[in-house]
């Protein structure tokens, strides 16, 4: 692969970044809608609209994929939701949600497993730096306190993180898939999404159309169009650069909060920010500082 086309799809997947910064906020409009219905609906919603897309240009052949592809990719996709909400059901969500966001790390970790990846010393660096903002975004510069009794929303939340990370980076093993085929995984989580509310929650639908409007921009953008492209990041792009700028998620996520009245600017947000910029730069400054030759090739 070129450089330019390793470029273009590092910038593809960091698009899902800043689609999953809006999380936060279309979650908040959708009101009580309980996770597992609001995954069903968002999965279900993007899956069909990908299934229309992929029929009316002639596509649907990219479905035909083997048995351990679609299980791959159901489970990456579901198993990281199902245990996430499970962390966060049985443990404090802020500590639940911490140990969760230990994912993006561990993709840069595991990413030095890949065939021609090599983890150096700029790319730990910079993650780090961008673990310790989220850390303080959090945490919110408090101190964490591990319950005792929430070993089973801890254990989920390594689970959840753990899922995520091995999904993101065992997906560069599978780059001869399409990533059409992530159509396929979302109907699929969309399945077992309403079989899980349907066997644990109480069902409250969106009310008005302000919630469902929140309902439809998740499903489109966050929920949805956002798996596609970190689907082509993570299979043809510089994964650790995007492992590292992962931690910019929560921190956008907060500040469009802010932006939108549901929370304050303050000094560990402001500190956040600065770690976790400072790390997503360290950790792409292959990508961002290489030098040209005369004909313009990186060097």
């Amino acid at each position: 692969m070129t450089e330019s086309k390793r470029l273009k799809a590092t910038f593809i997947g960091l698009s899902a970044v800043l689609m999953w910064a809006t999380l936060g906020l279309f979650g908040a409009g959708s009101g009580n809608v309980p996770p597992f219905l609001l995954n069903a609906l968002c999965f279900g919603i993007s899956g069909t609209l990908a299934f229309v897309w992929l029929a009316v240009s002639g596509k649907l052949e990219k479905l035909r994929q083997p048995l351990k592809v679609w299980a791959f990719g159901t489970i990456g996709l579901f198993g990281f939701h199902f245990f996430y909400f499970t962390a966060i059901r049985n443990a404090p969500p802020v500590e639940a949600n911490l140990i969760n966001y230990t994912w993006p790390l561990l993709i840069v970790v595991f990413s030095a497993f890949l065939p021609g990846e090599h983890l150096r010393f700029h790319h730990v660096v910079g993650t780090l730096l961008g673990l310790a903002g989220a850390v303080l975004l959090i945490t919110g510069g408090e101190g964490l306190n591990f319950s005792g009794g929430s070993a089973l929303g801890y254990g989920a939340a390594v689970a959840s993180s753990l899922f995520w990370s091995s999904y993101s980076v065992l997906s560069r093993r599978l780059g001869k898939v399409p990533t059409e085929a992530v159509a396929g995984f979302c109907l699929m989580t969309a399945l077992l999404s309403a079989v899980c509310h349907i066997a644990l929650e109480e069902t409250v639908w969106p009310e008005g159309s302000l919630e469902w409007a929140s309902v439809a921009a998740l499903a489109l953008f966050p929920v949805g169009l956002a798996f596609f492209t970190w689907d082509v990041g993570v299979k043809h792009g510089d994964i650790q650069v995007l492992g590292a700028a992962a931690y910019s998620a929560p921190l956008l996520s907060t500040l469009l909060l802010i932006a939108f009245g549901f929370g304050a600017l303050t000094f560990s947000v402001a500190i956040a920010c600065v770690a976790i910029t400072l790390g997503a730069v360290i950790a792409a400054k292959d990508m961002l500082f290489k030098k040209r030759n005369r004909d313009g090739k990186a060097t």
